[in-house]
């Protein structure tokens, strides 16, 4: 079966060349050598108080598939989808999502599902086989991250995101594709509680591991990279 497999692959690289989208090798969509680098290796970080398991560390490959994925090369949700569901058993292994805890997934805005036409973090959790509840609503329209120091990232996000409804009684773990300052969970966590909710933790397919912040104003205000 995988030397069949890898024969299509080759014939589909010669009829439709490609580029490598963790190396940009024109051979095909995701090399051998790029595919070795995405084995799961959980690091923890916070956003804010709130602890975060991710699938890889934010840089190199990850980081490049990622984007590929944001950029419309879809394929790549499925090569995305074992880290993500390895940093999902990796939070249940440490209690920090015990059973009954329900997935909620931290929405794209508008302009960009529209501008993609899918949003990343639910095309990866469908392939990882994952059903989210959909409990926040798109974030407000809000100025670009890319350029922000920490803080102006939190104050930037603070306050976009909102609850669906009330979440009284209900307890989640919240899922985003990447964690870098933590703005974005952050604020999507400041939603979900303000609304009655509980959030346990959350995780990401690739974050930058970073020690629990100290400064109490950033971790209560608040990205779509962050």
């Amino acid at each position: 079966m995988a030397a069949w497999r890898e024969a299509v692959l080759d014939a589909l690289a010669w009829v439709l060349p490609v580029e490598c989208a963790g190396c940009g090798h024109p051979d095909r969509s995701l090399c051998a050598v790029c595919r070795a680098h995405l084995a799961a290796a959980p690091v923890v970080t916070f956003a804010g108080e709130l602890q975060v398991t991710a699938g890889l560390p934010y840089a190199g490959t990850v980081q490049r598939v990622v984007l590929a994925l944001k950029d419309g090369r879809t394929p790549m949700a499925a090569v995305l989808a074992p880290l993500l569901a390895a940093a999902l058993a990796a939070a249940r292994t440490a209690s920090v999502a015990p059973a009954g805890i329900e997935l909620a997934a931290v929405p794209s805005t508008r302009a960009a599902v529209r501008r993609r036409g899918y949003d990343p973090v639910l095309l990866v959790l469908a392939r990882a086989g994952a059903l989210p509840a959909r409990v926040l609503r798109p974030p407000r329209a809000h100025r670009v991250q890319k350029g922000l120091g920490r803080a102006e990232r939190y104050e930037n996000l603070a306050g976009v995101h909102r609850a669906r409804g009330p979440l009284h009684g209900r307890r989640f773990l919240l899922v985003d594709d990447v964690v870098t300052t933590g703005a974005t969970l952050a604020d999507a966590a400041r939603a979900i509680r303000e609304a009655g909710g509980d959030v346990v933790g959350a995780v990401a397919i690739a974050a930058t591991p970073r020690i629990r912040h100290p400064d109490r104003a950033l971790g209560s205000s608040s990205e779509k990279q962050g």
